[in-house]
């Protein structure tokens, strides 16, 4: 008996959901024109066999603009390229590169949490406050040899971690020998105050820095680079094996011309400008309809929280869907056993095409509880 095809989802009328750049504005003059150089310059090399630790060519122009845009300490040598974020915790947890306990944010995406979990990872959670994310409290933590932080936004709540906790992490990795796993999701997009830089210039032998394109471009891409302390290097390459089996040849040549062309900053640059000017839409809308809703998190990044009065969240969530509005609440990123409880909406305001935005800020605002 034939099976019955797959029902598809429909897409929501106002796409607010969180992590996705706006995908209309792929550059794909500038893709297509550094895909053209790097196919020409390429070695015939290129075309067999993936290197595990990624193209040279891209590994070189990483470590130029990693260290001028996000003041990390690296050499090529110390670069593997992976698929992502989710694709490096794999790779370091999955293949037992790391093992123990590791300690995480409070508040952070769950399907990273349920990536370890598969793996028979269990994670703990750390405590969480204005001033971000409590990294004094890992000497407490009796077992945990590393901790995933997000410190320069904090995701989902927003907010840099402070220069003492930056410091805090850091100490306590030496002590431990443990490694702070730095997750730069969103580390380009500042707006109104000098870049935060990476925790890994404070120490490159006790941090794992992890970047990708999955914000600053898309993440259709799958390109990902970490940066490793000298001793994880070798265990990482034998997890991965002896050939690379999910980010394309192609793609890393092309970004790593990219790079060096210049083309990736005047698209960084481009994309700065027009998400700022959507947040600041959005900060004038719930200026206008609802002062009552406090906005948090809008220094950076490509979403902003609206944080909610208590025990409104969820009918929000409910209003959202009837209205067609696609957005996330706090509780889904809340750690199971987090003793921290907040109530908000994370807004994706990149997410939209420009012509789609007025009328989903407006769907949004629509759907906000009333002031008290």
């Amino acid at each position: 008996m034939p099976k019955k095809p797959r029902a598809v989802a429909s897409a929501p009328v106002h796409n607010l959901s969180q992590g996705q750049p706006d995908a209309s504005s792929f550059p794909r003059n500038a893709w297509s024109a550094s895909t053209r150089r790097a196919l020409a310059a390429a070695p015939n090399d290129a075309f067999g066999p993936g290197d595990p630790q990624g193209r040279i060519e891209l590994r070189t122009a990483l470590v130029d603009y990693l260290a001028r845009v996000r003041g990390v300490r690296a050499v090529q040598e110390r670069i593997v390229i992976c698929a992502g974020f989710a694709d490096a915790l794999r790779l370091l947890f999955g293949g037992g590169v790391l093992r123990g306990t590791p300690a995480v944010e409070a508040y952070g995406l769950a399907f990273h949490r349920a990536l370890l979990a598969a793996d028979g990872v269990r994670t703990v959670p750390l405590g969480l406050d204005d001033r971000g994310t409590r990294t004094e409290d890992l000497a407490g933590q009796r077992g945990v040899r590393s901790v995933l932080l997000t410190p320069a936004h904090q995701f989902p709540i927003g907010g840099p971690l402070t220069p003492a906790r930056r410091n805090a992490a850091v100490d306590w990795a030496r002590e431990r020998g443990g490694v702070v796993i730095e997750d730069d999701y969103d580390g380009e997009f500042r707006y109104d105050r000098e870049p935060v830089g990476a925790v890994q210039a404070l120490d490159p032998e006790h941090v794992v820095y992890v970047g990708s394109t999955s914000k600053s471009i898309s993440p259709a891409l799958r390109l990902g680079w970490m940066v490793l302390p000298e001793r994880l290097v070798d265990p990482v390459l034998a997890v991965k094996g002896r050939r690379e089996r999910w980010t394309s040849v192609v793609d890393q040549l092309t970004f790593a011309d990219l790079i060096v062309s210049g083309a990736y900053d005047r698209h960084i640059r481009r994309m700065r400008q027009r998400y700022r000017e959507r947040r600041n839409r959005l900060v004038r809308a719930l200026a206008d309809q609802a002062p009552h809703i406090e906005v948090a998190g809008i220094a950076a990044g490509l979403h902003a929280v609206l944080r909610l009065p208590a025990g409104t969240e969820a009918a929000t969530l409910k209003a959202a869907a009837w209205r067609g509005v696609s957005l996330d609440g706090l509780a889904g990123f809340r750690h199971p056993d987090s003793p921290v409880h907040l109530e908000g909406l994370v807004v994706g305001y990149a997410t939209p095409s420009d012509h789609a935005y007025a009328a989903a800020l407006a769907a949004l605002c629509e759907i906000l509880p009333p002031s008290s």
